[in-house]
């Protein structure tokens, strides 16, 4: 019988302490619940008086794809030659993922750095046998010729030659394809020429 008085006392005691604990939390958490949204701690100025911030600016993007071809004729039409070296400026647009590529200067413009997939296909007609044919492309990258295709001879009517690169691209950077001085290049609506590009995957 002592035993089980000790034990009862011992347990309404310990009870006794759990409840005093736990009305003393749940007063803290009131008071901190009354200071949160008491008017004191509330912002209350106006919206209008408040300096507004400036949106953050855009991620860079994370897909990014352009290919085109000279243009879309019915009829095969010439681009060159020319006196000078000339940025070729291709017309008709299958894809500009990212609006990197830019149609009036026919410039891509790398919107991220990362690993870039590059290529460039050139086709041209000299019109009939014995003429002399000259159909070439360069590949830059900053000015800077990557990659040339040329085929330039008297034995052929027609011809293509076709390059395909991957290449590191900072941000910013500039592809372009350039025609060198007296090569001219020959399309319509069956695409002979193309430029395409696109982001293999991001380094930054």
């Amino acid at each position: 019988i002592g035993l089980g008085l000790g034990l009862g006392t011992f347990f309404n005691t310990s009870l006794a302490e759990l409840e005093l604990q736990l009305t003393q939390t749940r007063n803290i958490l009131n008071n901190v619940r009354g200071e949160a949204g008491s008017p004191a701690s509330l912002h209350t100025e106006p919206f209008s008086d408040r300096p507004l911030l400036p949106p953050p600016p855009p991620p860079p993007a994370s897909r990014s794809a352009f290919s085109v071809a000279l243009n879309n004729d019915n009829n095969l039409k010439c681009f060159g030659p020319f006196r000078d070296d000339k940025v070729v400026t291709y017309s008709h647009i299958f894809m500009n993922l990212g609006n990197g590529y830019n149609q009036q200067t026919g410039i891509f413009t790398a919107p991220r750095a990362g690993t870039y997939s590059l290529a460039l296909t050139a086709y041209s007609d000299a019109g009939s046998p014995g003429n002399t044919l000259a159909a070439c492309a360069a590949l830059h990258v900053n000015g800077k010729s990557v990659a040339d295709l040329r085929e330039k001879n008297m034995q052929d009517q027609e011809d293509s030659a076709t390059v395909v690169v991957a290449v590191h691209l900072n941000a910013g950077d500039q592809v372009s394809a350039n025609l060198p001085i007296g090569c001219f290049l020959c399309d319509n609506k069956n695409h002979y020429n193309t430029f395409s590009g696109f982001l293999l995957y991001a380094t930054n």
